[in-house]
């Protein structure tokens, strides 16, 4: 057996990894040019069409039709939660702090998971696990506060208003997970999937209909350059980045898998300095390993 056969679930789960930080990159820079609403309604109609694609060729369905009343409810109640209020927040605060740090506040997905299971699914949670979240916590804490020298006091690097979209985008991708799990139950994931997207394609259409957006959401179609990163974006995340998670979670444990999909808030430094020409200080990348570190413990207990 050689060493791929051997590490099947890493390697796909370090590809995942790899694809959500280009889906990071690419939607931040989309979301700059047209704004995050239009990246986000249109990013869920193209992973749609990528999505039904595949299960045409897997499933020979286009659709997920065959989905129970019970599915369909909490997998839609998953996608306005998690893809609507989730993400709009979370692509809001792309334009405020920057893919960087919302990738890394993102990194309480886990614990706000655990925790959010243990309320609605009855899981547990040990000692060690909390420790995993302080962990990540204090990572955070590190990237995003900054020591004033002469006061000794802390204060913010950053938009407190840039955190708040981060941390609602954190929690609704935690709800969101939950939801999906509860509804998803033994039906395909891939389909599954494809409800949630369908739910928040709905729940965006009723919020630019509210908002009176339409010829923004158009417009922004003309917009070549935009749409290249969504498109990009969309390929690399809610296609690739499901498809090739759930293949690491066939092929190595889960907590395996999670950690090593953990790692964007580090993977996301190097093209962030290279491309975007951003200052990293030692104490951001020494926050970026104590919070990987602190999901790491979360998972590999």
């Amino acid at each position: 057996m050689d060493f791929f056969s051997a590490h099947q679930g890493e390697f796909y789960a370090l590809f995942t990894a790899v694809f959500w930080t280009i889906t990071a990159l690419a939607f931040e820079s989309a979301s700059i040019k047209v704004g995050s609403l239009a990246v986000n309604i249109i990013r869920l109609v193209i992973g749609l069409a990528f999505l039904s694609l595949y299960t045409f060729i897997a499933r020979g369905r286009f659709l997920p039709l065959d989905a129970g009343a019970a599915s369909w409810f909490w997998l839609s109640l998953s996608g306005l939660i998690g893809f609507v209020l989730g993400d709009l927040f979370l692509f809001k605060s792309y334009t405020i702090i920057g893919s960087r740090f919302a990738m890394l506040i993102m990194s309480l997905v886990p614990p706000l998971t655990a925790l959010l299971g243990k309320l609605i699914l009855g899981e547990s949670i040990n000692l060690i696990s909390y420790l995993g979240m302080l962990l990540t916590l204090v990572g955070i804490a590190l990237a995003v506060l900054n020591r004033k020298t002469a006061s000794r006091t802390l204060s913010l690097k950053l938009s407190p208003k840039g955190l708040l979209y981060a941390f609602g985008g954190a929690f609704g991708q935690a709800l969101g997970l939950v939801l999906s799990k509860l509804g998803m139950q033994e039906y395909d994931a891939f389909a599954s999937t494809q409800i949630r997207i369908i739910a928040g394609i709905f729940g965006f259409s009723v919020l630019v209909s509210f908002s009176r957006r339409w010829k923004k959401i158009f417009n922004s179609l003309l917009n070549i350059s935009a749409m290249k990163n969504i498109t990009v974006g969309s390929f690399f995340g809610p296609f690739l980045g499901v498809s090739f998670s759930l293949l690491a979670v066939a092929y190595t444990a889960t907590g395996i898998a999670s950690t090593i999909m953990a790692i964007v808030p580090v993977l996301i430094i190097p093209p962030a300095i290279l491309i975007y020409k951003q200052k990293v200080t030692r104490a951001e990348i020494m926050g970026a390993v104590i919070c990987v570190a602190g999901v790491a413990i979360f998972f590999i207990i």
